[in-house]
Protein backbone atom coordinates (compact mmCIF):
# COMPACT_ATOMS: atom_id res chain seq x y z
CA UNK A 1 0.00 0.00 0.00
CA UNK A 2 1.69 3.50 -0.90
CA UNK A 3 -0.19 6.22 0.47
CA UNK A 4 -1.41 9.56 -1.76
CA UNK A 5 -1.30 11.85 1.49
CA UNK A 6 0.18 11.97 5.07
CA UNK A 7 -1.63 14.36 7.42
CA UNK A 8 -1.58 15.18 11.02
CA UNK A 9 -4.25 15.83 13.60
CA UNK A 10 -3.56 17.50 16.97
CA UNK A 11 -5.47 18.74 19.88
CA UNK A 12 -6.34 22.45 21.01
CA UNK A 13 -8.56 23.84 23.67
CA UNK A 14 -9.52 26.62 21.43
CA UNK A 15 -10.07 26.04 17.65
CA UNK A 16 -10.87 29.74 16.86
CA UNK A 17 -7.92 31.23 18.70
CA UNK A 18 -6.28 28.42 16.95
CA UNK A 19 -7.36 29.52 13.42
CA UNK A 20 -6.27 33.27 13.86
CA UNK A 21 -2.91 32.17 15.41
CA UNK A 22 -1.67 30.57 12.41
CA UNK A 23 -3.83 33.01 9.96
CA UNK A 24 -2.04 35.76 11.88
CA UNK A 25 1.43 33.79 10.38
CA UNK A 26 0.26 33.45 7.02
CA UNK A 27 -0.26 29.63 6.56
CA UNK A 28 -2.94 28.93 4.47
CA UNK A 29 -6.46 27.54 5.72
CA UNK A 30 -7.44 24.13 4.13
CA UNK A 31 -11.46 24.23 3.96
CA UNK A 32 -14.24 25.84 6.26
CA UNK A 33 -13.76 25.50 9.86
CA UNK A 34 -15.99 23.62 12.43
CA UNK A 35 -16.50 24.38 15.78
CA UNK A 36 -14.47 21.37 16.43
CA UNK A 37 -12.07 21.66 13.55
CA UNK A 38 -9.64 24.31 11.89
CA UNK A 39 -7.22 22.74 9.41
CA UNK A 40 -4.48 24.07 7.66
CA UNK A 41 -1.74 23.26 4.92
CA UNK A 42 1.99 23.73 5.39
CA UNK A 43 4.52 24.38 3.00
CA UNK A 44 4.77 23.93 -0.87
CA UNK A 45 3.56 20.54 -0.68
CA UNK A 46 0.86 21.19 1.87
CA UNK A 47 1.06 19.40 4.04
CA UNK A 48 -2.37 19.42 6.20
CA UNK A 49 -2.56 19.73 9.97
CA UNK A 50 -5.90 19.51 11.08
CA UNK A 51 -6.25 21.33 14.58
CA UNK A 52 -9.22 19.49 16.49
CA UNK A 53 -10.74 20.82 20.01
CA UNK A 54 -9.40 18.34 22.62
CA UNK A 55 -12.77 16.76 23.61
CA UNK A 56 -13.11 15.95 19.88
CA UNK A 57 -9.93 14.31 19.25
CA UNK A 58 -9.90 12.23 22.59
CA UNK A 59 -13.01 10.54 21.25
CA UNK A 60 -11.40 9.85 18.23
CA UNK A 61 -8.42 8.39 20.22
CA UNK A 62 -10.59 6.48 22.18
CA UNK A 63 -7.89 8.14 24.36
CA UNK A 64 -6.01 10.42 26.20
CA UNK A 65 -4.70 13.47 23.92
CA UNK A 66 -1.12 14.16 24.76
CA UNK A 67 -0.68 16.57 28.09
CA UNK A 68 2.43 19.32 26.59
CA UNK A 69 3.36 20.47 30.11
CA UNK A 70 4.66 16.90 30.84
CA UNK A 71 6.36 16.95 26.91
CA UNK A 72 5.78 16.88 23.60
CA UNK A 73 4.80 14.19 20.81
CA UNK A 74 6.03 15.84 17.56
CA UNK A 75 7.88 18.43 16.46
CA UNK A 76 7.75 19.69 12.70
CA UNK A 77 10.25 21.64 10.95
CA UNK A 78 9.51 24.06 8.80
CA UNK A 79 12.01 25.29 6.26
CA UNK A 80 12.82 29.10 5.95
CA UNK A 81 14.52 30.58 3.10
CA UNK A 82 17.11 33.41 5.31
CA UNK A 83 18.07 33.98 8.80
CA UNK A 84 16.04 37.02 8.39
CA UNK A 85 12.70 35.14 7.55
CA UNK A 86 13.18 33.24 11.47
CA UNK A 87 13.59 36.07 13.50
CA UNK A 88 10.15 37.63 11.76
CA UNK A 89 8.56 34.11 12.30
CA UNK A 90 10.37 34.16 16.09
CA UNK A 91 9.01 37.95 16.31
CA UNK A 92 5.36 37.18 14.85
CA UNK A 93 4.06 33.85 17.21
CA UNK A 94 5.68 35.95 20.87
CA UNK A 95 3.74 38.97 19.57
CA UNK A 96 0.50 36.62 18.77
CA UNK A 97 1.23 34.52 22.50
CA UNK A 98 3.51 31.79 21.55
CA UNK A 99 6.28 31.14 22.97
CA UNK A 100 10.01 30.79 21.50
CA UNK A 101 11.91 27.66 23.17
CA UNK A 102 15.19 28.60 21.26
CA UNK A 103 16.12 31.53 19.56
CA UNK A 104 18.71 31.59 17.78
CA UNK A 105 19.52 35.47 18.21
CA UNK A 106 20.06 34.76 21.93
CA UNK A 107 20.93 30.73 22.63
CA UNK A 108 24.07 28.77 20.65
CA UNK A 109 24.03 31.04 17.38
CA UNK A 110 28.08 30.35 16.73
CA UNK A 111 26.97 26.62 16.72
CA UNK A 112 24.69 26.62 14.12
CA UNK A 113 26.41 29.05 11.89
CA UNK A 114 29.69 26.72 11.98
CA UNK A 115 27.63 23.95 10.85
CA UNK A 116 26.12 25.58 8.55
CA UNK A 117 22.31 25.71 9.94
CA UNK A 118 19.96 28.38 11.39
CA UNK A 119 17.28 27.30 13.54
CA UNK A 120 14.41 28.52 15.71
CA UNK A 121 12.20 26.77 17.90
CA UNK A 122 8.74 27.75 19.01
CA UNK A 123 5.50 26.40 20.59
CA UNK A 124 2.11 27.52 19.43
CA UNK A 125 -0.46 28.58 21.47
CA UNK A 126 -1.46 24.66 22.65
CA UNK A 127 2.32 24.31 23.15
CA UNK A 128 2.84 22.33 19.63
CA UNK A 129 6.45 22.17 18.75
CA UNK A 130 7.89 24.15 15.47
CA UNK A 131 11.39 24.11 14.26
CA UNK A 132 12.60 26.95 12.15
CA UNK A 133 15.35 25.44 9.88
CA UNK A 134 17.66 27.35 7.06
CA UNK A 135 20.49 25.84 5.82
CA UNK A 136 23.02 28.18 5.55
CA UNK A 137 25.11 26.38 2.57
CA UNK A 138 22.20 26.27 0.28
Amino acid sequence: MIPKKIWVNLGVENVERTQEFYLALGIKQNGIPTNDLVSFLFGEDEFVIHFFEKEKLRTSLEGEVADLDQGNEIMFTLSAGSKQEIHDWLDTVKKLGGSIRFDPRKDSKKFYDENGYYVGVFADLDGHLFNLFCNLNG
